[in-house]
């Protein structure tokens, strides 16, 4: 199961910043004020009781979509999967406690700005969810760790940091799916090798 957690942001009276995983009390708030949360949780609920012969028959069904998106979009078609496993574990009707929807977990707002009308339709969601990764892509120059920390936590939280926001969700999900880009990069080679 892929574990997923908030950032809370806190603020002392004197002005130290601290960043935890820990929900605040109300004990907490004589002494810190909570200024932020941050770092969008995954779908992990969708994970539960998967393994990896269970994610790559769910994968299978929707490998025609990823293939045909990632040559429109021109991205490597095994980052998108990487992203899809790590974001809902191939579940199309995936909801996040954030309200991120379906494969690619796109929010409500983005999905929107990207034309997707139906977050839970496959074909859609890949879709908008392949435009806007490789749009991140592009927009950090091939930079995979920038394109996923916006990705997770929005491309605002990138910029307002100069790189991987400082969230322990965000840098946990980068890890995560990098983990999984490069299995499904040997995997390919592999494939490709006895072909």
């Amino acid at each position: 199961m892929i574990s997923a957690q908030k950032t809370y942001v806190y603020k002392e009276s004197d002005g130290t910043v601290w960043f935890t995983n820990v929900k605040p009390t109300a004990q907490d708030s004589s002494r810190y004020k909570l200024i932020e949360v941050k770092g969008r949780e995954t779908a992990t609920k969708s994970c539960v009781g998967m393994n990896d012969r269970k994610l790559a028959a769910r994968a299978a069904n929707y490998q025609d979509h990823i293939s045909k998106y990632a040559r429109e979009y021109r991205i490597d078609s095994n980052l998108i999967m990487a992203v899809i496993r790590n974001e809902s574990c191939f579940d199309k009707s995936a909801v996040s406690t954030a309200g991120a929807e379906g494969l690619m977990q796109l929010m409500p707002a983005t999905a929107k700005s990207l034309g997707v009308s139906d977050s839970f339709s496959p074909q859609q969601n890949i879709r908008g969810g392949t435009e806007y990764l490789a749009g991140l892509v592009k927009k950090y120059n091939s930079n995979l760790s920038l394109a996923l920390a916006a990705y997770n936590a929005g491309p605002g939280s990138v910029a307002k940091y100069d790189g991987v926001p400082p969230f322990p969700e965000t840098q946990k999900y980068i890890k995560r799916v990098m983990k999984s880009y490069q299995a499904y990069l040997r995997d390919t080679l592999l494939t490709d090798a006895t072909e």
